[in-house]
């Protein structure tokens, strides 16, 4: 079966796309820790992300970090902190989360509750960041 995050590649479930490759996919996370707060995962599903090859390890932490410049020049933060759980969804993923302190990145604290609106607007401006 499908992971979630397949069903958002696959344009089964609606996100708010940041960019895109042939190989990478990143959106927003819709339960953000700070304003920004975006996911990066593999077009192809790879539970772990450490099973990945050496080639797509190499290349989604280059695609990361050209998302995180673009999320750093959109959102007002010190850093953007990098985090690879990977326990909530069988997929491979990198959380990219604006910072501004270490807690942060405290993923038991109350999550943001932002408005549609303002999600599209997000995604749109670090996307164009990206250019």
């Amino acid at each position: 079966m499908a992971s979630i995050f397949t069903k958002i590649v696959q344009g089964e479930i609606p996100s708010y796309k940041v960019a895109e490759t042939d190989d990478f996919y990143a959106f927003l996370d819709i339960f953000p820790l700070t304003k920004g707060h975006t996911l990066v995962i593999p077009k192809n599903e790879i539970d772990y992300i450490f099973d990945m090859d050496d080639r797509q390890l190499a290349d989604i932490m280059v695609f990361s970090r050209k998302i995180a410049k673009s999320i750093q020049s959109v959102v007002s933060c010190q850093r953007v902190g990098i985090a690879v759980i990977g326990l909530e969804v069988p997929h491979a993923h990198i959380h990219l989360i604006p910072i501004n302190e270490m807690s942060d990145m405290d993923f038991s604290r109350k999550k943001l509750k932002l408005e549609s609106a303002e999600f599209a607007e997000l995604a749109q401006k670090i996307n164009a960041a990206l250019k």
